[in-house]
């Protein structure tokens, strides 16, 4: 498949901070983001992050070392992760409900110099400082509380020894007068992939892939525009956050709305209300729980004009019964860490529930058997991508990155369908796909049917050895809050639905699912539990 990129490369030199600036110099006194103390406008984002890259660089950390973010969605996350990229430094974002474990691991693997973290993630932090052993040349905190307005150094508390206050810090420094003359290749930032199997994976982007992005999706599928108010339920130390609440919001000059508390349906139905995001960015979970609450908002209470849904494939009764109630529709999406935002989409006026839509132009798609060959339409097969945000590597791991970056091929490790009319249907993780009587059974296939009875609001489908050893279906279902249903009705429900042998021959009710930090159900657990093969 022929790329169709509908937006000219960045030349030399490129600096995606500096970039950002220079877009919405004009915009100096509107307001580019709302946290949970107050509001940031574009002229002062741009003076903050000038201030910390000459702060990091008189800290003596040097172009392309790297600097673990480890805070809370709040106004000094962009200011930290921009301020860093500005100086030709590389920040590390990182998920802020990880252990101590998890951050030892990650400060030895990057080798950050220095530390940007929220004031409430101190403590976790001094612990894996401690384990790791690793010194950093500076902890940055923001948001002190308790500490005084000079310098987090002289806090009486002795919970800020050894630190700086991010307000200190830039009060400090005159703005740096020029960015670091990096080109659209070099290193930009990293994340971390979730890490389901093993430790996670340090994925590296470079100061273009988030051009990219917002070039290619931002604009062309979303239509963002300045006088959108943007709000995301995922964090913007995802993959998938940081298009939502920063590269693409920031490159129409629009206002997002962050919240740093958990995206329950209470806590997000309140920015609704009181900020009237119009464009919000959620995950089906997060839709289930929205619909499910009894606090759900009128149609008329909200502003909202478009929704967007990635994470896990899109339920097509819950996009269904979202539309009805809102007269909004979600474009459902897929996009991964490695590629950064979403490459394969459904879009504003071409919505197709049950379908994750699409090829977005300037990307292509193939699907693959197990040789590597091409597949017909209805065959399901592994998901490659091509296209310009793919990752520069898994750092300090050749082996899995030749097993990801495949000659200019992404391999994503999902399982699709492609429809006749092009669209995509979204089949599984290829380590979750079952084999069933000889034939491959998708666990999203039957999970998602299940979803559509009225009493389920979550289920879970993994394969389970039966005495004979063979593979048989198994379903792990939430109820809604004081609905019923019945064994037997539930697997009626799918007969009906599916071909036979699809339908779970076991069912267990469970009052909730194990997750990931992202929300994305871990049918790796339930196999441990069951005694399943992993």
């Amino acid at each position: 498949m022929t790329i169709d990129t509908p937006a000219q490369p960045p030349g030399t030199p490129f600096n995606f901070a500096a970039h950002l600036i220079a877009r919405n110099a004009r915009r100096a006194g509107k307001t580019a983001y709302i946290d949970d103390r107050g509001s940031l406008s574009y002229g002062a984002l741009a003076e903050r992050v000038r201030r910390l890259a000459a702060a990091l660089q008189d800290c003596g950390i040097h172009r392309e070392e790297r600097v673990l973010l480890l805070m809370h969605d709040c106004n000094d996350w962009p200011v930290s992760f921009l301020g860093a990229m500005y100086a030709g430094i590389v920040p590390v974002a990182v998920n802020t409900l990880l252990t101590a474990d998890d951050y030892a691991y990650m400060l030895e693997h990057s080798r950050a110099q220095a530390v940007l973290v929220s004031a409430a993630l101190l403590p976790v932090l001094r612990q894996a400082m401690a384990q790791g052993g690793h010194e950093v040349k500076e902890v940055i905190v923001s948001h002190p509380d308790g500490a005084p307005a000079n310098d987090a150094n002289d806090a009486a508390d002795a919970d800020y020894a050894g630190t700086v206050a991010l307000d200190a810090l830039l009060a400090r420094h005159a703005p740096l007068a020029a960015p670091a003359g990096t080109g659209p290749d070099d290193p930009g930032f990293w994340l971390y992939s979730s890490g389901s199997t093993g430790r996670p994976k340090g994925v590296l982007h470079s100061q273009a892939n988030p051009y990219w992005t917002a070039q290619l999706y931002a604009g062309p599928i979303l239509g963002l525009h300045e006088n959108d108010v943007c709000f995301s339920a995922a964090k913007l130390y995802f993959a998938y956050g940081l298009g939502n609440g920063l590269s693409f919001p920031l490159s129409v000059g629009a206002t997002v709305v962050l919240m740093a508390e958990r995206p329950t349906p209470e806590a997000t139905f309140r920015r609704w209300l009181e900020h009237r995001p119009t464009v919000f960015f959620g995950a089906p979970t997060g839709y289930a729980g929205m619909l499910a609450s009894p606090a759900l908002p009128a149609r008329g209470a909200v502003a909202l004009r478009l929704c967007s849904s990635a994470g896990e494939a899109l339920p097509a009764e819950l996009g269904e019964r979202f539309t009805a109630h809102f007269g909004c529709e979600i474009i459902d999406g897929i996009g991964s860490t490695e590629m950064l935002h979403i490459f394969l989409s459904n879009r504003p006026g071409q919505v197709r529930y049950g379908t994750t839509g699409w090829p977005v132009p300037g990307y292509a798609v193939e699907l693959r058997d197990e040789e590597g060959r091409p597949v017909p339409d209805g065959e399901v097969g592994d998901l490659y991508i091509q296209g310009p945000s793919a990752a520069l590597m898994y750092w300090g791991n050749r082996e899995k990155s030749r097993e990801t970056f495949r000659g200019g091929w992404t391999k994503s490790g999902d399982k699709y369908v492609r429809n006749p009319d092009g669209s995509y249907c979204y089949a599984g993780r290829s380590d979750d796909m079952l084999k069933v009587s000889g034939i491959y059974v998708s666990p999203f296939e039957v999970e998602a049917t299940l979803a559509q009875h009225p009493a389920v609001l979550e289920a879970a489908v993994i394969g389970v050895p039966d005495a004979a050893g063979l593979t048989r279906t198994k379903a792990f279902i939430v109820l809604k809050p004081g609905a019923r249903a019945g064994e037997a009705e539930l697997k009626a429900f799918v007969k009906e639905r599916l071909a036979p042998y699809k339908y779970p021959r076991v069912i267990e009710f469970v009052p909730a699912l194990p997750k990931t930090a992202t929300g994305k159900i871990q049918r790796f657990r339930l196999r441990e539990l069951e005694g399943a093969p992993a």
